[in-house]
C-alpha cells in the first residue's frame, strides 16, 4: 500500500542553532508557540490576541511576548490594530486562492531553472529528501507533525535548489506558513482520500528524468489541490470557514483517513 503524507512547512529554521542567547531562545520559542497555535486553530481567525493573558499562558515577560507577537505581524500571521493591540489574520478562500496562484508562479518557474542548472549534488540532495520523507509511514501522529513539516519542505525546497535564491526560498517559506492554515481544515474533510506519496514521487521522477515541461505540471497540480477540495466542500455545505472565536463546522459523514497536500 503506498504511504501517504501531509505537505506541511518547515519550522526547523526558525529555531535557534547555539543557545548562545537565552533572551533570544525565549523569543523563538514563544514565536513558534504562538505560530502553531495559529495554525492549529486554537487561536482562531480573528480573534484578539490578550497579551497579559499568553504572557501568563506562556510564561514569559511582556517583551518577550511583544517580540515574538511583532515577528508574527512581519510574517502576516497576525494584524496590528494601532492603539488597539493586535489580532490573528483572518483567513478566506479568495486569499487561498491568491497564495496558492503565487506559489504555482513562484514554484514552477523554480523547478524549471532548476532542472536546467542543476547538477550532481542537486540531484543527490533531490533523492535524499525525497528517501526521507517517503521513509515515513502515514497515519501521521500529532507528535509528528513538527518531524513532517522539516522532511516536507526540505522536499519542495530541494526542487528549487539546482539554482537557489535566498529570497524565493524567503517568499516562499512565508507562502507556506499562511497556506499551512488552510490545509488544517482540508486534513480535516470527511471522506477525503488521496495519496500524496504518489504525487511527490511523481514529481521527484519528472524532475530527475529531465522531464522540464510535465514535472512543472504536476507540482502545479499538487499545489492546487488541497484549495480545489476546500472549495468543493464549501460548495457543497460540508465546510465553513471560521471568522473570530468560531470553531470550523463539517457535515456528518462516514469518516476515511484525512490526507491534504
Amino acid at each position: 500500500m503506498a504511504k501517504r503524507a501531509f505537505f506541511l512547512p518547515d519550522i526547523s529554521h526558525e529555531l535557534p542553532d547555539d543557545g548562545s542567547d537565552p533572551s533570544r531562545t525565549l523569543t523563538e520559542q514563544t514565536y513558534n508557540r504562538l505560530r502553531q497555535a495559529i495554525i492549529e486553530g486554537q487561536l482562531p481567525p480573528g480573534s484578539k490576541l490578550r497579551i497579559e493573558h499568553l504572557r501568563q499562558q506562556y510564561g514569559v515577560g511582556a517583551g518577550t511576548l511583544r517580540e515574538a507577537v511583532t515577528r508574527l505581524v512581519s510574517d502576516a500571521l497576525v494584524t496590528a490594530e494601532g492603539q488597539r493591540g493586535f489580532r490573528v489574520t483572518p483567513i478566506a478562500m479568495e486569499d487561498l486562492e491568491e497564495l496558492t496562484r503565487l506559489r504555482v508562479l513562484i514554484e514552477t518557474e523554480g523547478l524549471r531553472q532548476s532542472m536546467r542548472y542543476g547538477g550532481e549534488a542537486w540531484r543527490q540532495a533531490l533523492h535524499s529528501s525525497y528517501a526521507a520523507l517517503s521513509a515515513v509511514d502515514y497515519p501521521i501522529r500529532a507528535e509528528q507533525r513538527p518531524h513532517w513539516e522539516a522532511l516536507n519542505v526540505r522536499f519542495h525546497e530541494a526542487l528549487l535548489n539546482g539554482r537557489p535564491s535566498a529570497w524565493t526560498q524567503k517568499v516562499l517559506r512565508l507562502l507556506s506558513r499562511h497556506s499551512e492554515r488552510y490545509r488544517r481544515y482540508a486534513m480535516g474533510l470527511p471522506g477525503l482520500l488521496r495519496d500524496v506519496h504518489a504525487e511527490h514521487r511523481e514529481i521527484y521522477e519528472l524532475a530527475l528524468a529531465g522531464q522540464e515541461a510535465r514535472a512543472a505540471l504536476a507540482l502545479e497540480a499538487h499545489i492546487c489541490t488541497t484549495p480545489h477540495l476546500l472549495l468543493q466542500a464549501l460548495r457543497d455545505g460540508r465546510l465553513v470557514l471560521p471568522n473570530a472565536h468560531d470553531e470550523v463546522a463539517l457535515m456528518p459523514e462516514p469518516l476515511h483517513p484525512p490526507l491534504a497536500e
